[in-house]
């Protein structure tokens, strides 16, 4: 993965417009990060393999980034974003990661159903 370009990204998004794509979106502040001194509970929200059409994907900020997708009868957003990559699979793989590297968010998209045990990195 590689630092978010918003052109590059809006790209992407803008390639994938209309289409049905599969939507993988997590969100964590325990499974994959190390709990701090204040020992707060883990947040986690999970959605895999949930198939959706969208039709506007937009990057937002200077960084970390927010990504929305407008859906015929609502929004899926994610916000925290801070790198992506597009695979060999043509997958669409953006990650929030904290400080030290650990994953904290996660929207990814991609043309066929992500395979088990995939997306959730």
């Amino acid at each position: 993965m590689r630092p978010i370009d918003r052109v590059s990204v809006q790209a992407e998004l803008d390639r994938r417009l209309g289409q049905p794509h599969y939507l993988h979106l997590e969100t964590t502040t325990g499974s994959y990060t190390k709990l701090g001194p204040e020992k707060k509970s883990p947040v986690i929200a999970f959605v895999r393999n949930a198939l959706l059409t969208y039709e506007r994907g937009t990057v937002t900020g200077d960084g970390p980034y927010r990504v929305g997708l407008k859906l015929d009868q609502g929004w899926v957003y994610a916000d925290g974003l801070t790198d992506f990559e597009v695979n060999e699979r043509d997958e669409l793989l953006l990650a929030g990661l904290d400080c030290e590297g650990q994953l904290t968010m996660a929207l990814q998209l991609s043309p066929n159903p992500f395979r088990e045990g995939e997306g959730d990195r």
